[in-house]
């Protein structure tokens, strides 16, 4: 089982909402002076024939109030030494605390971080029946640049089931997405019974496809529409690889009535080279239209499959350089339909061509001394590649410094050292050239803004004012805090919109730095 798979210790899992439960201080009661006789019944034991003698209780009632004074007391104390303390800090910081992941002080047993909304232009959780480990974006006919809201999301992914037979792929559409409202100060609540019936309410609808395991990874063609079809390919850990067209269940949300066929819950093709040997890494060519699929598994093997005129066809002969290590990622070329590139545990980032005869790597660059476990090749730039590895460190490569006389000597052009976990994720913008999404086993995704100079004004302005700024990188723009978070895809058709998955779900979210 690769690392980035959810661990699940529990059959069932359950997910709520966390509350801190604290007991109150426990009075003890007056203890009773009767006693029990052996034939069941009460007798007092300080009853004369002669008179009945009364127990004056008023020293008791001091000896309570006594007690529960030293009680009171020592929570107050206690409490005004936090308070104290909280303060001290506060002053300490100019006024100001700011909470930084992987850098300030752990969250204690009963503490969890909450959203700041004034710095989300939109931000929604969306709650599903299992963890995922993978999803991917619909292309949608909406139109490009969409900035207005409500906003609207196509988008799928599959689950981690604790049976392998409930897992399965699950299309969605998430409707009147609405922008984050940030209230002002001394704004009152106002309690609208009528909230769940308010039509500004997001929509989700979902089609669901059955699976026969787990899917450790997910995409969908560059070329889908959601009118039309719509190729996703699934990797999963019985190491079959499954083509599906998803087209009819993205047309039932937008078509009132419209009939899901049977056919439409199978896999058009399925791909059986890998034999039972699970994988992760998979994409699809942004330059072959009629479909070409990339394949690699834990063995070291991978499978090119194309579409012919009639049927899928996969090579028999892998692209592989034998020494049984797993391909963790891989990526086409933006710019060249035969060029692609992967990443494994090997710790080396490869080239390859597909009209290679031998099937063997043009290029091979050590770009680490752990696993490599995810790649981006950047859309927009067409000789720049991001990495990201095992120890939480992550660069871009420029690979027109990838030639077989400085195979030895390449070196990122830039590297970030700032997550403590593995990196599981990484991703150019697709409509800004120098901005990077990455997710890490250490709760976080984080957005990078490559073209930020070290030496700015105002980021040395920000350092001087809050001495916390003076351990990140400038280029560091966002934090968002997602428990095990798995894979983050940027939306084409919608600036700076992102859609993360983790154990607790969906997050839907855009920033106001992107």
């Amino acid at each position: 089982m690769s690392k980035r798979t959810h661990d699940r210790d529990e059959e069932d899992r359950v997910v709520s909402a966390r509350t801190s439960n604290q007991n109150a201080p426990v009075v003890q009661g007056e203890t009773s002076n009767d006693a029990v006789m052996d034939d069941g019944q009460f007798s007092d034991d300080f009853a004369s024939d002669e008179e009945i003698v009364e127990l004056d209780d008023e020293d008791d009632e001091d000896l309570d109030m006594e007690n529960e004074g030293e009680l009171l007391e020592v929570t107050e104390e206690r409490a005004a030494e936090l308070l104290k303390k909280d303060q001290e800090e506060s002053n300490s910081k100019g006024g100001k605390e700011l909470y930084l992941p992987n850098i300030s002080r752990p969250l204690g047993p009963d503490e969890v971080l909450e959203a700041d909304p004034s710095v989300y232009e939109m931000l929604h959780n969306v709650n599903l029946p299992w963890p995922c480990m993978t999803l991917d974006i619909i292309p949608d006919t909406l139109g490009s640049e969409r900035r207005s809201y409500p906003q609207s999301i196509l988008m799928t992914t599959a689950t981690q089931a604790s049976k392998k037979k409930d897992n399965e792929m699950i299309v969605l559409s998430l409707t009147q997405l609405s922008k984050t409202l940030v209230k002002e100060d001394g704004e009152d609540d106002d309690d609208d019974e009528d909230n769940e019936d308010n039509d500004d309410d997001p929509i989700i609808e979902n089609e669901d496809i059955p699976l026969r395991d787990t899917t450790n990874r997910l995409k969908v063609s560059p070329f889908a529409q959601s009118n039309q079809e719509v190729l996703t390919a699934t990797m999963s850990e019985n190491g079959e690889v499954y083509i599906f067209d998803i087209g009819p269940q993205s047309r039932a949300f937008s078509t009132p009535g419209y009939q899901i066929p049977k056919s439409a819950k199978k896999p058009i093709h399925t791909v059986r080279n890998h034999g039972n040997v699970e994988g992760y890494a998979l994409d699809w060519s942004p330059m072959i239209k009629s479909g070409a699929l990339i394949t690699g598994d834990c063995s070291g093997q991978i499978y090119l499959t194309q579409r012919g005129t009639s049927k899928w066809n996969t090579d028999k002969q892998p692209f592989t350089v034998g020494n049984n290590k797993s391909v963790e990622d891989l990526q086409w070329s933006s710019t060249e339909n035969t060029v692609f590139a992967s990443c494994g545990v090997d710790g080396f980032i490869r080239i390859w061509d597909t009209r290679s005869k031998k099937h063997q790597p043009a290029l091979s660059v050590k770009a680490s001394n752990t696993d490599v476990n995810v790649i981006s090749w950047s859309t927009k730039v067409g000789y720049l590649l991001a990495s990201g590895d095992d120890n939480g460190s992550w660069g871009v490569w420029d690979l027109r410094q990838f030639s077989p006389d400085n195979i030895n000597n390449v070196q990122p052009v830039a590297q970030y050292d700032f997550h403590k976990g593995a990196i599981t994720s990484i991703s150019f913008n697709p409509l800004d050239e120098s901005v990077v999404a990455v997710a890490s086993e250490d709760n976080t995704v984080t957005l990078w803004d490559l073209s930020v100079e070290a030496d700015d004004e105002e980021i040395k302005q920000q350092k001087a004012e809050t001495k916390e700024l003076e351990q990140i990188p400038p280029q560091l723009l966002f934090v968002h805090w997602q428990k095990e978070v798995k894979d983050v895809k940027w939306h084409k058709q919608i600036p700076g919109c992102l859609v993360s998955t983790g154990t607790d779900g969906l997050n839907v979210w855009k920033t106001i730095s992107v």
